[in-house]
């Protein structure tokens, strides 16, 4: 059993309490749910309601049974695929998608879909929950991203990302307008100290993190951006934005409570992969074109402008 214990922070004030788990702990809002009718949430140490509204200060704790052996088995789900051999396939995952199974997303992950397309034959270095993942994308940020048919080339690829020569670049429409034209945000990540179920720039105990930006475009309130990523920690583009005070659009977790933006989850998008086929040799290129719900955040900002 693995207990959560968070403290609801002003951002969350009157949120409902289903609604504030699947946004913070990266479940599904019927697995809170579930956990709620099963008494396995408390407010303040007494039981509440799926419906109930938060009030800043209260006191979540979440007990959850993690499954003592999660499967991944294959499913026939549709993928944007942007190239393929016999080494590495290369998709443009869709926002929402969730990479690998986990508690309370068992099944419907790129890891399912990619055992059913490549029929079972992808690396496992990383065990039978996360066959083929070398790096992976927050649920609600699409784009693309590599994964590996052979342990050869999963070792291939995790080399160029650990030596920083795999080159990510993101897309971000941002709160604020950003003085500079370009920059970069050096600061160590790690668990967030008051609140677990967040990463923070912290300097005791982070893991070492540098993200270059650079914008693209102003609307006034709003900034699109190019992030390019040196490190790959966990949620590093959001967490840096919102350390520098220009949090991502329609981030859930270091975003503002109030955005208005017709998208699901944070306005960040995976554009382009560069990287060395790790069989071949062969300098490649890849791209995700911009989604359609990024492209309307676009267009919300410039009316805002």
């Amino acid at each position: 059993m693995d207990e959560i214990r968070v403290t609801v922070t002003e951002e969350w004030a009157d949120t409902r309490l289903d609604v504030y788990m699947a946004k913070t702990m990266d479940i599904s809002r019927s697995f809170a749910q579930q956990l709620v009718e099963t008494g396995d949430v408390l407010v303040n140490g007494k039981a509440a309601k799926s419906n109930r509204r938060l009030s800043e200060g209260d006191e979540v704790a979440v007990t959850m049974e993690q499954p003592a052996e999660l499967q991944a088995v294959p499913e026939d789900i549709p993928l944007n695929i942007v190239y393929e051999d016999k080494d590495i396939i290369v998709v443009n995952k869709a926002r929402g998608m969730v990479v690998h199974p986990a508690a309370g997303n068992p099944d419907g992950t790129l890891v399912n879909a990619l055992l059913y397309h490549c029929r079972g034959e992808l690396s496992g270095i990383n065990g039978v929950i996360r066959p083929g993942i070398v790096h992976r994308l927050d649920k609600d940020t699409s784009g693309v991203m590599v994964a590996a048919k052979n342990d050869e080339a999963h070792k291939g690829l995790a080399a160029q990302i650990k030596a920083h020569s795999a080159r990510r670049t993101y897309w971000a429409l941002v709160h604020g307008n950003i003085a500079e034209e370009k920059g970069i945000v050096d600061g160590p990540i790690g668990r967030h100290p008051k609140d677990r179920i967040k990463m923070a720039v912290t300097f005791k105990g982070g893991r070492e993190a540098v993200t270059h930006f650079r914008v693209l475009k102003r609307y006034g309130e709003y900034t699109w951006i190019e992030c390019k990523l040196e490190t790959g920690r966990t949620h590093q583009i959001r967490v840096h934005m919102a350390y520098i005070g220009h949090p991502v659009v329609n981030d859930p977790l270091y975003g503002y409570k109030k955005d208005d933006f017709p998208i699901e989850g944070q306005a960040l998008h995976s554009h382009c992969l560069d990287l060395v086929h790790p069989v071949t040799g062969e300098a490649m290129h890849f791209e995700a074109p911009m989604p359609d719900d990024f492209a309307a955040c676009l267009h919300r900002a410039e009316q805002h402008r």
